[in-house]
C-alpha cells in the first residue's frame, strides 16, 4: 500500500476519488434531465457537479501541498501528483459539458435523446472503472489491470455510441447543417469524458509496471 504509513493522506485521496465518482452519477442524471426537459432537476444537478468539482479541486491542492511539505511517499509522489491532475481533468470535462448544455441550450430532437442518454451512461462507466483502478493502485496494485481493461472497454463503447449518434444526426433530413453541427459538438464533448478517463488508465498502466519492477 502506498499510504500504509500516512493514513490521513489515504483518507484524503479516498475523498478526492469519491468526488469524481459522485460527479459521474450527477453528470449522467443531468444529461437525462436535459433530454427529458426536466429543467428544475437539471439545474439542481448542474449546481451539484459544480460543487463537487470545487471540492475536488480543494482536496487536490491540499493533497499536493501535503505531499510536498511533508515529503511523504517520495518514491511515488510524482506518479500520484500526475494521476491526480489527469483525473481532475475528468471531472472538469464532465462539469464543463453539463455547463455547456445550460449555456447553449441545444435543441435535441426526440429521436436523438436516447442516444445522448446512452452515451452519457457509457462515459460514466469509464469514469467509474477509472476510480476503481486508482483505488486499487493505492492499495492492491496487482488488481489494477482488472479495472483498466474495463476503462478501455467503456471508452471504445463511448466512441462507438458517439459515432453512431453523429452519423444519425448528419443523416437527418429534418435538421439544418448548423443544427447538426451543434448536436455533433455535444456528442463529441460527452465522448471526451471517456477519453480523459482513458488517459488516466494509460498512466496507471505505466505506474503499475514501475511499482512491480
Amino acid at each position: 500500500m502506498i499510504f500504509k504509513k500516512t493514513k490521513g493522506l489515504e483518507l484524503q485521496m479516498d475523498s478526492f476519488l469519491d468526488k469524481i465518482s459522485e460527479s459521474g452519477i450527477v453528470f449522467r442524471r443531468g444529461v437525462k434531465n436535459y433530454m427529458n426537459n426536466a429543467e428544475k432537476d437539471f439545474s439542481r444537478h448542474l449546481e451539484q457537479i459544480r460543487t463537487l468539482e470545487h471540492e475536488a479541486d480543494e482536496l487536490r491542492k491540499a493533497i499536493e501541498t501535503e505531499l510536498y511539505t511533508q515529503t511523504l511517499v517520495p518514491e511515488s509522489r510524482g506518479d500520484i501528483l500526475a494521476l491526480m491532475e489527469t483525473s481532475d481533468d475528468v471531472i472538469d470535462r464532465a462539469t464543463d459539458t453539463l455547463s455547456e448544455f445550460s449555456i447553449e441550450r441545444p435543441v435535441v430532437p426526440e429521436q436523438f435523446r436516447e442516444g445522448f442518454i446512452e452515451l452519457a451512461k457509457s462515459t460514466v462507466r469509464a469514469m467509474e472503472e477509472m476510480v476503481k483502478a486508482m483505488r486499487a493502485f493505492m492499495r492492491d496494485p496487482l488488481n489494477v489491470r482488472n479495472y483498466l481493461h474495463k476503462v478501455y472497454h467503456w471508452e471504445k463503447e463511448s466512441d462507438r455510441l458517439a459515432e453512431d449518434l453523429k452519423r444519425a444526426i448528419f443523416a437527418s433530413e429534418d435538421l439544418k447543417l448548423s443544427e447538426k453541427i451543434h448536436l455533433r459538438y455535444f456528442a463529441l464533448h460527452t465522448d471526451t469524458i471517456a477519453d480523459r478517463a482513458e488517459d488516466v488508465a494509460d498512466r496507471l498502466s505505466i505506474y503499475t509496471i514501475k511499482r512491480s519492477i
